[in-house]
């Protein structure tokens, strides 16, 4: 079982997006695949029309009051699984701050699965907190969507900066650009900077595209409804590139 955290400290990069279309390519694979939508907002289970609802809230399941299988529900897709969040999701750092080892915490709720799952991924909310290092402690690999903006790519350097700090080195962290638009030169330029200082950032890109926005309307995965897309065959380039460098690290 490999755990995939798509994760960036700045909101609006497209985590949501990245985290179901790659899980939904993994599962398309034939890898038995769950996706954890632990955003308050939801938007993963929203996409995959399933009900953002858990018994007994987030505090349920993180005290491990029922089997964290218990919570997994269906999609419309084989192989494919989701963990739905809710708005209750928005206290998991005052519930894990209640638990003992809480960094911890979400690493042991995953152990049960490793029998049922070749891949987790987790689609994060923004923000460094307690939720967020309980995620980093318990993720294989980081996928980190970037903007080419400035201000994105500082939150790069601040996330490898904390990674050295809490001595996580063992933590594979993938960056890759998303939302790329090649009609702008500072895009172009950060694209070619960034790549010629950190290279371990993917060459695979998503382009700003229409296509991706109409998932919300869609609610599926983007291979689903826009299969013949450029933006679709830029995920399926960026899952062969991602499962590729897994596959290298091992």
């Amino acid at each position: 079982m490999k755990v995939i955290a798509v994760y960036n400290i700045k909101g609006g990069v497209g985590k949501t997006t990245t985290a179901v279309n790659l899980s939904f390519l993994a599962a398309l694979q034939g890898h038995n695949t769950l996706l954890w939508d632990l955003d308050s907002q939801a938007a993963s289970s929203f996409y995959l029309r399933i009900q953002p609802k858990l018994k007994g809230g987030s505090r349920a399941l993180v005290k491990g009051k029922s089997a964290l299988h218990t919570f997994i529900k269906g999609t419309d897709f084989e192989n494919f699984d989701l963990l739905p969040a809710d708005f209750s999701a928005r206290n998991l750092d005052l519930i894990l701050d209640d638990s003992k080892k809480p960094t911890r915490r979400l690493s042991k709720l995953l152990q049960p699965l490793a029998s049922e799952y070749d891949y987790i991924f987790l689609d994060c909310p923004p923000g460094m907190s307690l939720l967020s290092e309980a995620i980093l402690h318990a993720a294989d690999y980081i996928v980190c969507p970037l903007i080419p903006t400035t201000l994105s790519v500082r939150t790069l350097t601040q996330l490898q900066d904390f990674l050295n700090e809490q001595e996580l080195n063992a933590v594979n962290l993938i960056p890759f650009f998303s939302m790329v638009d090649r009609r702008k030169k500072m895009h172009l330029d950060l694209l070619a900077s960034l790549r010629e200082h950190t290279p371990t950032i993917l060459n695979s890109t998503i382009p700003y595209a229409s296509d991706i926005e109409r998932m919300g309307e869609e609610r599926n995965p983007l291979p689903v409804f826009a299969g013949k897309s450029k933006a679709a065959a830029a995920y399926q380039a960026l899952w062969q590139e991602i499962a590729l460098r897994m596959h290298e690290s091992r």
